[in-house]
């Protein structure tokens, strides 16, 4: 849906709706790596990188390492909340290799992260401390004018918060503590809409139809609400089947579209994507197009289809999801001497299977669109909570604490040097 569609018809009222600020009140910024070679699409180069700037000279570790005003070879940082990684400088050894986390890498692009506070600028603990496997981050994404994409992107893995245009958004956890315990909604929340609605209304459900709902603006997106108890129970359920999608079946619901409970996102029979001709055996492809009439898509002499037109041009943040997930692993590095020319030199078979799954989702959430614009359409049309309710019930605005994270007075984790911190 385009920016201009969203204030179309209908959209004139965005205005009067509550900023997704308001109703998920913390927030957190994008993570800061400071150096690109801690994060890769794949694990083994993760560990090729380590191995190689441990193996270096003194001189050459300080210039692979890439050192910042935040971190360097002599800084001493505590662990990552639920990682087991050494705290002594890296100058006096960096130890083993930490195991790389999965981590969510703009809006659809998973990909792997070495989890050492000692390599990250700015690593955002306390989102560490709160991923589990209950927890699911709402990222905004950049606003760019007169471009086609979602508002936010829904995650089981821990974001990056990187948004390939456009102004970075903010990551925001459903949970402020582990276990799913305290929501991050604004005090009083699901207790209105409940009313209002005359039915339960819990926090999942509020994130279900934020997902479904959420609209970009250049301030910022919001979230339309109805007060309509069948429009909001159809926008929970496109909901709930977005948040399947876009955590590849971690979360949300997929049952009712014909999946069962654990399974991830598959195209029915003939319409799911296979690879026609192989990727080349040696190096890795140059480029990436897509034939629209034939549904291809050819990386190089590759070739996969069916690819529809819709996966092709999906967009998000800005840019075009295949391609941006492509030039990611294709593209020469930018310093041919650095770590991050540690990479495969052929392409690898897991590469080719996390292709197709991203194909499959980006072509099942380009099929939900339409049902989008209708519910965007309804709400519009129908009864709606707007912010000024919303502040007339002390609802609005949230209280400072809820936009400050939760403390975890019973968590344990490691200082630096080896110490212990009570957080």
């Amino acid at each position: 849906m385009t920016v201009t569609q969203a204030t179309g018809s209908g959209g004139g009222r965005l205005a009067a709706a509550p900023r997704l600020d308001d109703l998920m009140p913390w927030s957190v910024a994008p993570l800061r790596l400071g150096r690109g070679w801690v994060m890769a699409p794949d694990a083994a180069s993760l560990r090729a990188r380590w191995a190689a700037l441990h193996e270096a000279g003194d001189d050459a570790r300080e210039r692979l390492f890439r050192p910042s005003r935040a971190r360097t070879l002599r800084t001493a940082v505590p662990q990552l909340p639920g990682q087991a990684t050494p705290t002594g400088r890296l100058a006096h050894g960096g130890g083993p290799c930490p195991d790389p986390v999965r981590v969510l890498h703009g809006p659809y692009d998973q990909q792997w992260l070495l989890p050492d506070h000692r390599l990250i600028d700015a690593a955002r603990p306390e989102l560490w401390r709160v991923a589990d496997g209950r927890q699911v981050f709402v990222v905004e994404l950049g606003h760019v004018p007169q471009t086609e994409g979602p508002a936010l992107v829904a995650s089981a893995l821990l974001p990056d918060g990187r948004s390939p245009a456009g102004r970075p958004g903010r990551i925001r956890p459903l949970y402020r503590r582990p276990g799913g315990s305290e929501p991050n909604l604004a005090p009083g929340l699901t207790e209105l809409l409940a009313r209002r609605l005359d039915r339960p209304v819990g926090a999942a459900e509020v994130l279900a139809w934020t997902v479904a709902s959420a609209r970009p603006t250049p301030s910022g997106a919001v979230v339309p609400l109805t007060a309509d108890a069948g429009v909001w129970e159809d926008g929970v359920a496109l909901g709930e089947r977005l948040l399947w999608l876009q955590t590849r079946g971690a979360r949300g619901e997929g049952t009712a579209y014909g999946a069962r409970a654990g399974d991830r996102p598959r195209m029915p029979g003939g319409r799911r994507p296979y690879v026609r001709a192989p990727l080349p055996a040696h190096g890795l492809p140059g480029s990436i197009d897509h034939l629209p009439d034939e549904e291809a898509l050819l990386l190089g002499p590759g070739r996969i289809s069916p690819v529809p037109p819709a996966a092709w041009e999906f967009e998000a943040g800005g840019v075009r999801v295949l391609e941006a997930w492509f030039e990611r692993r294709a593209a020469p590095a930018a310093d041919p001497e650095g770590l991050e020319a540690v990479r495969p030199s052929a392409w690898p078979q897991e590469w080719t299977t996390e292709l197709l799954e991203l194909i499959t989702v980006l072509s099942l959430v380009g099929e939900v669109r339409p049902a989008q614009e209708a519910l965007h359409r309804r709400t519009a049309d129908g009864p709606r909570v707007e912010a000024s309710e919303l502040r007339a019930a002390g609802v609005l605005p949230p209280p400072a604490a809820a936009r400050r994270p939760a403390s975890v007075l019973d968590h344990h984790e490691e200082g630096p040097e080896g110490q212990f911190a009570l957080l």
